[in-house]
């Protein structure tokens, strides 16, 4: 449960886990602040509150004097370049320590030193501390306080300075680091002077030590479970919904931001999602961590609920998603959960807002409490154990380019098209790209209302394979009586099937997958527009061997563009036949139990979801097709149908002289 593991105890933490997923580094954190902040005060208290066994605690000055021949006061005579040797020669010891024992060390530091009466501060941090530490907590103490303590000091002498230079390199280093931070990665956060000082950082130290993209994965699937356990067993279909600007119109992130500028608690423009997702971080994991970081400066527990309800108010869902979110909740095979970027805690009071809190469930995070964050590839992977563990129907709802990957792993991609001020204006050009390059088929739709049945009907009534044949036309009559006459045997009979695979390719297929005009050359020398299969080059035919190669040819006549791929068993078809590609064309010279081609569907499925799947053969068993248990296999399989020249009601299986793969090849005497 998210809430339960956040702050784990010490020892259930192994050293395999105290690693940075972001780079497989050691976890080390950096505990930044100006000379007097309490940094060593700090430092010793956790030590007796973590321990050692998990955890390594190191002085800055410390280390040095430890690597430094003379200690530090040959160190202090040293000239600055020199300096800057032993002071990368010392974080590399301590890295190295760290990698071979596994702890995770916390490392106190200065950032830069600035005399007053100086213009600028000297920057310490040295290259090699931005390479190694994975987070950094900058004690941001009020300036008064630093100052009276650093008279009160009787351990050391430390020159006066005044409360203005303080507040002035105070500033200077907090600005500094955080761009320093997320250009290398790094997270970041202030300690503020609080009561609670302690019980924050141990919060947070915690949370970094066993904190990983793989472990964040698996606490979102564990909240995945929780809002499916309800219905488990009946369940069919799932709707999957972003909730930013695709249930509603606002952006609740900005809303909140928006707020907390009002009420001056931001202090810079560095304190906001819209700067932190255009820095160096993008919208990574560590983005999306270190904005709950930003989450948690802002405000406490208390304060920061206020903040979301204030939020929540000013939220209005569409009234066509609340009207579906409804009828999702009288059914009992339909279950509706949100998945957002954004703050649960807002969409949880939206949703009970408008009386759906019990039935729809938020998956997101925002804060430490929350125990995951949610990234484009959180959302991705839930949908792809939704279809492929739970083996759920899935409907995908989204607007941005954050939902691409989840709306390309559900069966049903529904891209919502809201209020102009308020769409997503890197949306449109990223989704053609998905459509052309990627495989996505999706639909656009300003709201759900002409899917609504679709999206609620039981997936075993409605799934029905889609069938086309010419049985009773006169152009199968005649391409038939060859494959069916005892005469015609080797290359005769091959030819006979390449022909019917032309047929229909040209007939059926065509109007099955559409066409798309291309500029050609007029045989009158100039320019005009000529057709082609939609997305030739991104579809591949599947021979199955051996019936089905001669029909596969004549298909392959028709789309010449098209890759042409031999299989004898499902897992001739590998990943990369798939990849990139858009439709796939199983076909083979009889259909009769259809258990051959389920078993092609099915690994086909396991490798790509939603790829769109046309068999196609000669002679089709009436039963197979329409009624029986391979019809039904087939159906539950979103975007195959099944394309044949004759429909029989025959359920003869040739064998030795009559095997239609004997007569092609002529080896009728072959045992």
């Amino acid at each position: 449960m998210p809430g339960q593991m956040v702050d784990p105890p010490a020892n259930q933490a192994t050293a395999h886990e105290n690693l940075s997923a972001s780079n497989n580094k050691a976890v080390i954190i950096g505990l930044y602040g100006v000379p007097g902040s309490g940094k060593t005060f700090l430092l010793n208290q956790l030590k007796q509150e973590l321990g050692r066994e998990h955890f390594a605690f190191y002085e800055g000055s410390e280390m040095i004097s430890a690597v430094v021949p003379g200690g530090l006061d040959a160190f202090q005579k040293l000239k600055e370049q020199e300096r800057m040797h032993w002071r990368e020669l010392a974080i590399n010891t301590i890295r190295k320590n760290c990698v071979g024992s596994g702890q995770v060390a916390v490392v106190t530091g200065h950032f830069m030193f600035w005399p007053e009466g100086e213009e600028s501060g000297r920057p310490v941090c040295t290259q090699n501390d931005l390479d190694t530490f994975t987070h950094i907590l900058y004690l941001d103490v009020p300036a008064e306080d630093v100052a009276q303590r650093r008279l009160d000091d009787t351990e050391r002498s430390r020159p006066l300075i005044s409360v203005t230079h303080l507040h002035k390199w105070q500033q200077e280093e907090k600005t500094q680091l955080r761009r320093l931070c997320r250009c290398h990665d790094i997270l970041f956060s202030f300690l503020s002077q609080h009561p609670m000082l302690l019980k924050k950082a141990l919060r947070l130290i915690r949370d970094f030590q066993h904190h990983s993209e793989k472990y964040n994965l698996s606490q979102a699937e564990n909240r995945l479970e929780e809002a499916l356990v309800a219905g488990q067993g009946q369940l069919e279909t799932v709707l999957v919904m972003d909730a930013d600007r695709t249930v509603a119109a606002e952006d609740t992130g900005m809303l909140f931001w928006e707020r907390v500028s009002n009420s001056r608690r931001l202090r810079d423009e560095e304190r906001t999602l819209k700067t932190l997702f255009s820095s160096p971080l993008g919208y990574s994991y560590n983005a999306f961590r270190q904005a709950v970081l930003l989450y948690e400066e802002t405000a406490e527990d208390e304060e920061f609920d206020a903040l979301c309800q204030d939020v929540a108010s000013a939220v209005t869902m569409y009234p066509e998603f609340v009207s579906l979110l409804h009828l999702v909740a009288e059914q009992d095979h339909v279950r509706a959960v949100i998945v957002t970027c954004g703050l649960r805690r807002v969409w949880d009071k939206v949703l009970e807002k408008e009386g759906l809190s019990k039935t729809v469930k938020v998956i997101g995070g925002g804060r430490i409490a929350d125990g995951f964050v949610v990234t484009a590839a959180v959302k991705a992977a839930l949908v792809t154990r939704l279809r492929d563990a739970h083996k759920m129907h899935v409907w995908a709802f989204g607007d941005s380019l954050l939902d691409l990957d989840m709306l390309g792993k559900a069966h049903q991609a529904i891209v919502v098209v809201g209020e102009e001020h308020t769409r997503s204006k890197t949306m449109d050009a990223a989704l053609m790209n998905a459509i052309d390059n990627d495989g996505l088929v999706a639909r656009q739709a300003v709201l759900p209302s002409s899917f609504v049945d679709s999206v609620l009907c039981h997936r075993s009534q409605h799934a029905r394979l889609q069938v086309l044949h010419a049985t009773d036309r006169s152009a199968a009559k005649l391409l038939m009586t060859p494959m069916r006459d005892a005469t015609f045997a080797g290359p005769a009979l091959r030819e006979a099937h390449r022909r019917v695979g032309w047929y229909l390719a040209t007939e059926f297929l065509a109007d099955v997958i559409g066409l798309e005009e291309y500029r050609i050359s007029h045989v009158q020398g100039h320019h005009t527009s000529g057709n082609r299969l939609f997305h030739e080059q991104q579809t591949s035919i599947v021979a199955l061997m051996r019936g089905g190669e001669a029909m596969a040819l004549g298909v392959n006549d028709a789309f010449p563009l098209a890759m042409f791929v031999h299989a004898s068993s499902p897992n001739d078809i590998m990943l990369h036949h798939l990849q990139g590609q858009l439709t796939l064309l199983l076909v083979d010279s009889v259909v009769n139990s259809g258990k051959t081609v389920v078993q092609f569907v099915q690994h086909v499925r396991n490798l790509h979801a939603t790829i769109r799947i046309v068999v196609v053969t000669g002679v089709a068993q009436a039963q197979s097709v329409f009624s029986g248990s391979v019809a039904q296999a087939l159906a539950r399989h979103a975007r195959v149908s099944l394309v044949a020249l004759r429909i029989s009601e025959n359920k003869f299986t040739g064998r030795g002289t009559t095997d239609t793969g004997n007569r092609l090849f002529n080896t009728t005497h072959l045992p």
